[in-house]
């Protein structure tokens, strides 16, 4: 790559981080339809402090950069489930096929589950023996591939619904990425953009309603069915800019620190950070990081967790990994995942 090119990359990273230094103070906050697309997937990279775009080389990076898993030679699978405050849980199952001369391709699901609910009137205020059950989906097919040796690019095509007893809406989106490995001391830059898609709107059953159309008139048909309308939601937009770089203490033990900078379309911009210290070949990791520097009124924070890797024959490996995230009011989040390779 020509030094022009180098130094064009470098003004346009210097532009928009000082564009995402001076953004504006209106946030937004809870302005956008599923939330849960927000929500980090696998606990490696949860424990890392969500600062993943620039390495997202597990099946976790179809949620974080689908240009990550371009570096995925393997059939690969993970499962992920993290267990969230008041009975909520999240479920996530990914899985990564490599073929040949063609590219790398994904498949996922995720899942937000709240449980089952009472029903409550104002005459039953303790439930009137009916439950009801409400849930958030996201399936993605992804596709990556390595231009060249130091240029990957990814993309996501996702379906999302959510539903709430008999009312539910739907959507698509899709999300672009690229990893870009600089000659700058090995340092790999990073940039994603998540969830651009349709808007969301609520309808079904539950939005059907008798109505009169003027019940000053006599002979007025107040039997006539008719749906509220709600309104329009945007996705939770999210521009994602990324740093790493793997620093050899040894032959087989590692460092990668690693930063990311968010710009939401539904809160502040923020910074997360990072860092995996790897044993013997990550054998056994350790990682640490913190969630939404400079955010104000964050509710997250430190980060944590470890990892071990298990290598059997013909290439074989199982890969376990737990995360902990602090939350300043909420119930803590403890992230759990299983990855096989073969």
């Amino acid at each position: 790559m020509s030094n022009r090119k180098i130094l064009i990359i470098a003004i346009i990273f210097i532009v928009g981080f000082n564009q995402f230094i001076r953004a504006q103070e209106v946030t937004k906050t809870g302005t956008t339809a599923a939330k849960f697309l927000s929500i980090g997937i696998g606990p490696r990279a949860n424990a890392m402090g969500g600062a993943f775009s620039s390495i997202s080389n597990d099946v976790s990076g179809i949620y974080w950069n689908p240009a990550g898993i371009s570096d995925i030679n393997q059939f690969s699978a993970m499962f992920a489930y993290t267990k969230m405050f008041a009975d909520i849980n999240l479920d996530y199952i990914g899985i990564v096929i490599p073929m040949a001369g063609i590219g790398i391709f994904g498949l996922s699901v995720t899942y937000l589950n709240v449980g089952n609910m009472a029903v409550t009137t104002e005459l039953e205020p303790e439930g009137n023996g009916e439950t009801f059950s409400a849930g958030s989906y996201s399936f993605a097919l992804t596709a990556a591939r390595n231009v060249t040796e130091e240029f990957s690019v990814g993309v996501n095509i996702k379906y999302i619904r959510e539903s709430i007893f008999n009312s539910y809406s739907d959507g698509f989106a899709f999300d672009v990425g690229t990893i870009f490995k600089t000659p700058f001391y090995g340092v790999r830059f990073a940039s994603s953009i998540s969830n651009y898609g349709s808007k969301m709107q609520m309808g079904g059953q539950d939005l059907l309603v008798r109505h009169t159309a003027d019940p000053t008139a006599a002979g007025s048909n107040n039997t006539l069915d008719a749906n509220l309308a709600t309104d329009q939601f945007d996705l939770p937009l999210h521009l994602q800019i990324g740093l790493s770089k793997d620093f050899a203490i040894s032959d087989e033990h590692r460092f990668t620190i690693a930063v990311d900078a968010i710009h939401p379309n539904d809160n502040s911009q923020s910074v997360n950070i990072g860092g995996e210290l790897s044993f013997f070949n990550d054998l056994f990791c350790v990682r640490g990081g913190y969630k939404a520097l400079f955010l104000k009124d964050s509710q997250e924070g430190l980060t944590l967790g470890v990892g071990v890797k298990y290598e059997g024959m013909k290439s074989f490996k199982v890969l376990v990994d737990y995360s902990y995230q602090r939350m300043q009011y909420l119930d803590n989040l403890h992230s759990f995942g299983i990855q096989l390779s073969f």
